[in-house]
Parts: C-alpha cells; structure tokens; sequence
C-alpha cells in the first residue's frame, strides 16, 4: 500500500500542472492542508519537501510554499540535441523559421571560435524557434564549409543534424558550451517574442566530430521563461 504522503504528493503535482492554483501564488498553509486531506501535519510536511525536491514549490520562511512556473521545457546541458530531436520528444507543437542563410568569410571572431583562417568560407545559418505560436530561440550556427559543403533551405527548416548524420555521415561527438544571461540585442528584439523580458539566456557551443575536428559553433538565445536548464551529476570521490 502507498505511503499516504505519496499520494497527497501525487494529487498536489496534478492540481499544479493544470493550474488548480496560479503560478507565483501560494499553496494552501500546512494546516489548510492537513484539514483538506485529513491527515498530520508530519504527513503534510513530508509531501510539500518532495514538491520542493523536485521543483514544483519554492519555501520560503515565514510565509509558506511558492508555486513555481511548471510550464518550462527541460533543455539537457551536457547533451548535444537537436531542436526537432528536443521538441518531438516532448511532445511540443514547434515551428522552425528561417531567417538567413549564407556563406559568408569568417571574421576574427568567428576565425578564433571555428579555429579557421581569416576569411575562409563559412556555412552562416539564423533560424527562430516557435513553441506554441511564440518565437522564444534564436539559434545562429556557424559551419565550417570543409565538412558541411552544401546547405538548403528545406534542410534548415526540418533537421541540420539528421542531414548531417545520415547523408553527410558525419559523427557529431562532443560539445564544449558556455552559459550567459545577456541584454538582448536589437536582432533578439526584432525576432523574438521578448516583450516583458530584459535579458536571455545565451548557450555558446562549440560541436566537434568523433575525430576531435571543430566543425560548428552555435549561439543559441532563448526566452528566459520557457526552459529549465537540467542536468544530472555524480559525485566522485578523490
């Protein structure tokens, strides 16, 4: 028979995701809840520290328990994941939408990011991401034009890596990223849904084949309220 706090858990986590209460507001106090579900306050106690643990309330002392905004998606840090591979396992309604696409000769920057010469010919790709009828990503990458010859609009509006994987057959292997939250730029403004929100959070990646080849750098600026950045960690003794 399942613990009892487990099953308050479990009815508080389905009364959250369909919004019984409003995101930011507060649950009921512990001993609404225990009259609500008859039950100690120790049981209570117990089913609100597992919201807590897994990031449906924020305590804080003295007042109560937070309702923490549930409708964000969970991007994996460490993964390397396509946009399609992303919101197709998530079931979301997503739309990608082209916004240029271009050879272009890299300058310092990108000659230092793609480790390339000055002016070498460059694969430049800018592409929004629409969830559910709102523009929230701005992806831009960056090709190395030796390993991704050609490039189409058909390929960027469906899947850049399922073209790379299996007709170029190249063997995307590792990533070295880096996390910022910026201002947004005029092009984030002009592209994005962003009215409301005074920064983004900006993901610069650096993708590598299995033989250690840079071929790609990619930045990517997302809406700050529609993604949870999730990943997992063990500890390892020394």
């Amino acid at each position: 028979m399942q613990k009892k706090y487990l099953t308050i858990y479990q009815d508080l986590v389905k009364k959250i995701e369909v919004n019984h209460w409003a995101e930011s507001s507060m649950l009921p106090s512990e001993y609404e809840l225990t009259e609500m579900y008859a039950t100690s306050r120790e049981t209570i106690r117990k089913a609100l520290n597992l919201l807590a643990q897994d990031g449906y309330i924020q305590k804080v002392r003295g007042k109560g328990s937070v309702i923490i905004d549930v409708n964000k998606f969970d991007f994996p840090v460490s993964g390397i994941v396509s946009f399609k591979e992303l919101t197709g396992k998530l079931n979301l309604k997503a739309n990608t939408i082209l916004h240029e696409l271009a050879i272009i000769e890299a300058d310092q920057d990108l000659t230092s990011k793609l480790k390339i010469r000055l002016h070498e010919p460059i694969w430049k790709v800018c592409r929004v991401r629409e969830i559910s009828g709102e523009k929230v990503i701005l992806d831009k990458d960056y090709f190395n034009k030796k390993f991704v010859p050609a490039l189409t609009k058909e390929i960027c509006e469906d899947s850049i890596y399922n073209y790379l994987e299996n007709e170029l057959k190249l063997n995307i292997s590792f990533a070295r990223k880096e996390f910022t939250v910026e201002d947004p730029t005029r092009e984030d403004r002009q592209l994005l849904d962003l009215e409301g929100y005074s920064n983004v959070v900006v993901i610069k990646s650096m993708v590598f084949l299995d033989d250690t080849s840079l071929f790609q750098y990619t930045e990517s600026r997302h809406r700050p309220d529609k993604f949870k950045f999730v990943d997992f960690a063990r500890r390892v003794k020394s």
